[in-house]
């Protein structure tokens, strides 16, 4: 039986998904995609966690596809089919109705780059590195980078980044809104867990609704956000969070929510 290439942890609410091909710094082959798949799956329909943090072990978040892989694919089927499989782990990444919160505690290159894009909040190392990095082995960006970078960081700057390849460090990734913090390397873990914390207690299908929605607004017009947004809110409104969250607001204490 071979090594899982994915290891989860589980404490409480918050469920950790860790890459574990430390010694190919977690790039990417068959079984790294397949098992990353199945954990995603696992988590999505694992009703005790509330939150999902992504990371790697050792040095490395991912440093993207194994290009020592990618260069044994001979033909473009077999290769359509690899990229094609990445991509439904951003796919599933961003419809999952939990909060991934990516965990990026060194390189980020390429796939694993558009990987950490695709979560929800990004949280990383000082040391952390980013590199659209594709273009030097005679690749296009893909796991979505193509949608995901020019959302953030605007057309031209996406286009800067893709062509030249560059590598930027944790400040400029900062300012230019690719991470959401910054951390030293020694308080990563704890301030992330912290921030993974909070989330976990707050209302579990408010925070599915709002995910889905704004991963969505710049692909809809405002009559249909708005049309969505009515929809949304009142089926929260109907809910048994809803309710609790205005018995604490009356009572001054912290709600309580249970996802229903």
């Amino acid at each position: 039986m071979r090594e899982k290439t994915i290891i989860i942890k589980k404490d409480q609410s918050i469920s950790t998904v860790l890459l574990n091909r430390p010694s190919m710094m977690n790039s990417f082959n068959d079984e790294l995609v397949d098992d990353l798949m199945e954990a995603l799956l696992e988590l999505k329909n694992d009703d005790e966690t509330r939150v999902i943090v992504l990371t790697g072990m050792g040095k490395a978040f991912s440093a993207g596809g194994d290009l020592l892989h990618l260069v044994k694919i001979d033909n473009a089927v077999d290769a359509k089919k690899f990229i094609a499989q990445a991509g439904d782990i951003i796919q599933t990444i961003m419809t999952m109705d939990k909060p991934i919160v990516a965990m990026v505690n060194g390189v980020a290159a390429g796939a694993g780059f558009n990987i950490a894009l695709a979560c929800d909040i990004i949280f990383c190392s000082k040391a952390a590195k980013f590199a659209q990095s594709f273009v030097k082995v005679g690749l296009v960006p893909d796991c979505g980078g193509n949608y995901l970078l020019p959302r953030v960081v605007g057309l031209q700057k996406a286009k800067e980044l893709m062509f030249t390849a560059d590598l930027i460090d944790s400040e400029e990734a900062l300012k230019l809104g690719i991470v959401n913090y910054v951390c030293e390397p020694d308080d990563l873990d704890k301030t992330t867990y912290k921030f993974a914390e909070r989330l976990s207690t707050s209302a579990p299908a408010a925070i599915g609704a709002m995910k889905k929605l704004i991963n969505r607004t710049y692909e809809l017009s405002l009559e249909t956000v708005l049309e969505l947004e009515a929809d949304l809110q009142a089926l929260c409104m109907l809910t048994e969070d809803h309710k609790e969250g205005v018995a604490a607001f009356k009572e001054k204490r912290l709600p309580n929510f249970h996802g229903k």
